[in-house]
C-alpha cells in the first residue's frame, strides 16, 4: 500500500498531524519507536483540558482518537533508512520491511544527554527537571538548585527565579557569568557555587542535597537542569533538508522542510518552548501542510 504519508515519531506532534490527516480521509502509517522522552516523567502540564495527565495515559487516549479514523495505522517500529523513489518516499524498518510513501512526516523528537553527575537519573524527571514550565509549579516557593553550564544560564535563572526566590545556581566546575551579571545575582541574593557536582543525594526520587568534589554540600528540595539536545533520527544526508546549529530541522511556519515532500514537527523541528500543548500545534499545522501539497499535486494531475 502507497500511504499518503508516513510519520516518523508517535508523540503528540505526530498523533495531531495524523489525527488532522485522518480527517481528510488520508492513508497514514504513524511509525514509532516506543520510547518518549517525557517517559521519565510523572505528568504533563500546560494543556489545556489534559493539564497534570500522565504520558502514557495521553498517548492511549490520543491513539484511540486516531484509531476513530480507518485510514490511519500506527506500528511500533524502528526506521532504520530512507530513500527516495518516483513516487516519494521507502522506508526501510529494522526489520526489514518497506514502507512507501507520497510524504514523509519527521516528529521523532529530540534526545536529551544529562550531565554525568552520579544519582542523576534516580531524580530526573522526579524532582530534577530541564523545563520550569512543565514543572516549576509543583516546585514553586521551594529551596531549588540550577545546573547549567551553557551559555543560557543567566536567562535560565532569571526563568526558574519566577518560581522560586529560594535558587542556589551550580555551574558545575565552570566559569560562565559574566562579573555584571554575579552582580545582578548578589543583589537578589541568589549564591553561585562554581565548584564541580560531586553527587545528587535524596531518597525515592526527592532530591534533597547536592554535594560537591570539596565535601561541602548543600540541602534542597529539587532542581532545573540543563540538558544537552540532540536530534533523536537524522535522515540529514539522504533527504537534504536543512538543519539548524542546534540540530534541529528547518522549516517553514508550517513546518515544510527545505527538502522536497518533506515535513518536520514539534521537537524535531525545536518548535520552544517544548511542551505538550506546543508540539501538538506544530504537528496540526504540519499534517495540514501535508494535506495542501497532497491536493496540489492531484489537482494538477487531474
Amino acid at each position: 500500500m502507497l500511504y499518503d504519508c508516513a510519520i516518523i515519531g508517535g508523540g503528540p506532534a505526530g498523533l495531531n498531524a495524523a489525527l488532522v490527516l485522518g480527517r481528510a480521509k488520508r492513508k497514514v502509517i504513524v511509525l514509532d519507536s516506543g520510547k518518549p522522552r517525557n517517559r521519565v516523567a510523572h505528568e504533563s502540564h500546560g494543556y489545556l483540558t489534559r493539564d497534570g495527565i500522565k504520558p502514557a495515559e495521553f498517548r492511549k487516549i490520543a491513539n484511540e482518537e486516531i484509531h476513530r479514523y480507518p485510514s490511519v495505522e500506527t506500528m511500533q517500529a524502528e526506521v532504520e533508512s530512507v530513500s527516495r523513489t518516483k513516487n516519494g518516499f521507502e522506508l526501510r524498518l529494522v526489520s526489514g520491511e518497506i514502507i512507501p510513501a507520497r510524504k514523509l512526516l519527521l516528529a521523532a523528537g529530540i534526545k536529551e544527554v544529562l550531565p554525568n553527575i552520579t544519582g542523576i537519573h534516580e531524580f530526573y524527571g522526579k524532582s530534577l527537571f530541564s523545563c520550569p514550565f512543565c514543572d516549576g509549579w509543583e516546585h514553586r516557593d521551594q529551596p531549588l538548585v540550577l545546573v547549567s553550564d551553557t551559555p543560557h544560564l543567566f536567562h535560565s535563572i532569571k526563568l526558574l527565579y519566577n518560581w522560586s526566590k529560594q535558587l542556589t545556581v551550580c555551574t558545575n566546575g565552570k566559569q560562565i557569568l559574566e562579573e555584571e551579571q554575579l552582580n545582578q545575582l548578589r543583589e537578589r541574593g541568589i549564591p553561585v557555587i562554581e565548584q564541580s557536582i560531586a553527587a545528587f543525594i535524596g531518597s525515592d526520587g526527592k532530591l534533597e542535597k547536592v554535594r560537591f568534589t570539596d565535601g561541602s554540600q548543600i540541602e534542597c528540595s529539587g532542581g532545573m537542569v540543563a540538558t544537552q539536545l540532540s536530534a533523536n533520527l537524522s535522515f540529514q544526508e539522504e533527504l537534504g533538508y536543512e538543519s539548524t546549529e542546534m540540530g534541529g530541522i528547518v522549516t517553514d511556519p508550517m513546518g515544510k522542510t527545505t527538502a522536497e515532500g518533506v515535513f518536520a514537527a514539534g521537537d524535531a523541528a525545536y518548535v520552544m518552548p517544548s511542551q505538550l500543548i506546543i508540539a501538538a500545534a506544530s504537528g496540526s499545522k504540519a499534517g495540514a501542510a501535508v494535506l495542501a501539497d497532497l491536493i496540489e499535486e492531484e489537482w494538477q494531475n487531474d
